[in-house]
């Protein structure tokens, strides 16, 4: 028997849309569908494209790449049931800096990406799930949310934005369907994280959960999985915490 993380044994057959899906978490989330028998099409910036026709370029904060996108699962697969909103800035931000210190511009393009990007594939995936009925959609937001970071305000603010448009859109969709929750992942231990936070930083970050060792992209795909499935079928409106035991809340 094939053995599938979370609920994703429910999945086959059905169309999931994940963002920034070319490398790092967003792969990881890639494979973990199509490993359960997804149809997946993966989204990401232009020049990170896939040779099997599931590939999609677009910028999340363009409203005519995510009607193409929409329109490309539609006619590729014929629906679209989940969408994992994953795309986000983050190892582009240059380096910890005071708030003070943050512009005007980079400002703007981390809650465009973030948080407008969030909410533009929400609006633009909400009426093929209300017409077929319903759906599932999953953001990705962070623990910081919750914690703060010094030198990351604008990621920061980001990220608590994700989970007001999580509560929002959970409380506006749930009459049609469509359930929309979101995962606040822990800081995982990959390149990305690598190039922001030095070795000591990362390995305090290990020894400070319940669960003391370092997270990589693979611990969050049961979550994600599990809440686009329809083993989650009564869960809307949440946030899930993962993080191995280091906030608890």
């Amino acid at each position: 028997m094939t053995s599938h993380p979370g609920g994703a044994e429910a999945l086959p057959g059905s169309t999931v849309v994940v963002t920034g899906a070319a490398q790092g978490i967003g792969a990881e989330y890639v494979r973990a569908f199509r490993v359960a028998g997804a149809n997946v099409v993966a989204v990401d910036l232009p020049g990170a494209l896939w040779d099997d026709g599931t590939g999609v370029a677009g910028d999340v904060t363009s409203e005519a790449d995510w009607a193409r996108i929409v329109e490309h699962s539609l006619s590729r697969f014929g629906r679209l049931d989940v969408l994992v909103n994953n795309a986000a800035v983050y190892a582009e931000i240059a380096g910890k800096r005071p708030l003070t210190d943050i512009t005007i511009e980079e400002w703007d393009h981390v809650l465009a990406v973030n948080a407008r990007g969030t909410w533009q594939g929400i609006k633009a995936v909400a009426p093929v799930m209300t017409e077929a009925g319903g759906g599932a959609i999953v953001n990705i937001s962070s623990v910081v949310a919750r914690t703060g970071a010094p030198g990351f305000l604008h990621y920061v603010a980001s990220k608590a934005a994700v989970e007001g448009i999580t509560k929002a859109a959970a409380r506006e969709l749930g009459p049609r369907g469509i359930r929309v929750n979101a995962v606040a992942p822990g800081l995982v231990d990959n390149e990305s994280t690598r190039v922001l936070n030095s070795p000591g930083y990362l390995t305090s970050a290990a020894q400070s959960r319940s669960l003391a060792r370092p997270m990589t992209p693979g611990d969050l795909v049961g979550t994600v999985t599990w809440l686009a499935s329809p083993v989650a079928r009564f869960v809307t409106g949440q946030t899930v915490i993962v993080d191995g035991g280091q906030v608890f809340g």
